[in-house]
């Protein structure tokens, strides 16, 4: 359906250009919306750029992931230890 619809644009318009006498206002609209197009795409890449908020800075960035890295250390350290008590126990070993 989409290729029919470009086919049948394509044909459309060039026909308008050579054949009808609406050749300067096809130009003109053509070029407008060209040029519309551009502009609007540099407005909306210079309001995402303007509105969006910095990025953080990468020492609290590092300093984050350091204080989550010591919580998981001490969390596997504490599980570690609790399996290695109740092997212990559990075992009858005497140590």
């Amino acid at each position: 359906m989409i290729l029919i619809a470009s086919v049948i644009g394509i044909v459309l318009y060039g026909w308008i250009l050579f054949f009808a006498k609406w050749t300067t206002l096809l130009l003109r609209l053509t070029g407008f919306v060209g040029v519309a197009v551009v502009l609007g795409i540099l407005a909306w890449i210079g309001y995402t750029l303007a509105t969006t908020p910095p990025p953080k800075p990468v020492e609290e960035i590092k300093r984050e992931l350091e204080g989550e890295l010591k919580k998981l250390e001490d969390e596997a350290r504490n599980r570690a230890v609790k399996r290695n008590y109740e092997w212990i126990e559990y075992s009858g070993d005497p140590i």
